[in-house]
Parts: C-alpha cells; structure tokens; sequence
C-alpha cells in the first residue's frame, strides 16, 4: 500500500513539473496533491458481545489526523467526472467515561477506498461541485492499547466496512495551463465492528460510528 501511495505522488510531482504547455485547464485528467484533515466520530453503537461487563458507563473515541493525500479525476464531460484518492491515516481508540484515559487500540491505519461522481456547477473562473460515492474502509494491523493488553487482549480486529461519501468543494485556476488551487469536503457514512480476543476467545464486542469528516486543501494540474 505505501508502495502505491510512494507511486502516485511521483505521477503527481511529475505532472506538476511537466512544461506549463502540457497543461490543459479543459482537459481529461487532473491530478490533485492536497493536505487532509480526518476528523473521526468513533463512539460506541451497540455492543453485541461483553461478557466481562466492560461497557457500563463506557464510551470510546478516535483521535484526528492530519496526512497528505493524491486524488486522480477523470472528466467524462465538461460537468461530470469521476475521482478517486490515495492515502492511509492512522488512529487510535481511547476509552471515555467509565474507561476514561484507557488505551484500548493502537495503530489503526485506515485505507479509505472511495469512488465519487462529481458534477461541476458552471460559475465563471471558480469551479464548484458536489459528488457521492462507495466507499470501503479497509482496516490494516491493529493492536490492542496499552489498556487492553494489560487486561490480557492480545488480538483486536476491525471489520472492512462499505459505506458512502458525500462530496463539496472548488477548484480555482490560478492560470490557463491547466493549475489551480482546490478546496474539497467529504463526509462519510461508516461505522465498524471491533472484535478484541484473549487466547482465542473474543472476550468484547462493539460496534462504532466512524463517520468522518475529511476536509481537504492543495493544488491541482489537469491536463
């Protein structure tokens, strides 16, 4: 996966250093390099599995996260497009309430598969649109917190969830070689099951609202 990420930020940063006659503010293509805020939910929804009483009083939370992400468009039409983004994010999952302060799972790194169908408002020299798509989290080597591992959870597992994404923003040329800025909101449906073993058995299970706010801002080149 870093691998994949590594190699569309270079096709992105050559892109950007392509001579300004390559550019094309009508073209097909447009690859965004954009700075990413991801502002996670995280709270506990049901409990399906708690035979050590653990969730009484018990809520939990994810940290937010700041990363650097590539989105690639594809413009059908001058008003319809459709976009994908490159990142991972990690996280982790702190107790509140009756587990206030605890560490229950760490490193959660986050691969947000998502697709959006953008239509592009005609507004003059700014660009708005709005989009909707799936989106998969894909959910890679978790670990138990501090917290937990002291209980004796040696395993913890999030569950692949689909969900969709809302989708707003802007792009704003800055010159007619296809350049610009943008600015890019999404908001996600998602939520996910963790499973927490200890020797085998599944000792906790919940279910949690992940629903995230991703806000984004950067440059663009579309050729």
């Amino acid at each position: 996966m870093r691998k994949l990420t590594l190699l569309a930020a270079l096709a992105a940063a050559t892109a950007f250093t392509a001579p300004a006659h390559a550019g094309d503010p009508n073209g097909k293509l447009q690859v965004k390099l954009l700075g990413t805020g991801v502002l996670v939910d995280g709270e506990i929804t049901e409990v399906r599995n708690d035979p050590l009483a653990l969730t009484p009083g018990a809520q939990t939370d994810i940290n937010n996260n700041v990363i650097p992400t590539v989105a690639i468009e594809y413009y059908a039409t001058p008003s319809v497009s459709v976009e994908t983004i490159c990142c991972l994010t990690q996280h982790h999952a702190s107790g509140v309430g009756a587990l206030e302060g605890a560490a229950l799972i760490d490193h959660i790194m986050i691969l947000p598969a998502t697709v959006t169908l953008k239509y592009h408002l005609n507004a003059g020299p700014v660009k708005p649109y709005v989009g909707v798509g799936p989106s998969v989290f894909f959910f890679i080597d978790e670990k138990p917190g501090a917290t937990a591992a002291a209980l004796g959870v040696d395993r913890v597992k999030l569950s692949n969830k689909v969900g969709f994404a809302l989708q707003a923003g802007l792009d704003i040329p800055v010159n007619d070689t296809g350049l610009g800025i943008s600015v890019d909101g999404k908001k996600y449906f998602m939520d996910t099951v963790a499973h927490f073993e200890a020797g085998g058995t599944e000792v906790l299970t919940t279910e949690h609202k992940l629903d995230p706010w991703v806000v984004s801002a950067g440059v663009y080149y579309r050729f």
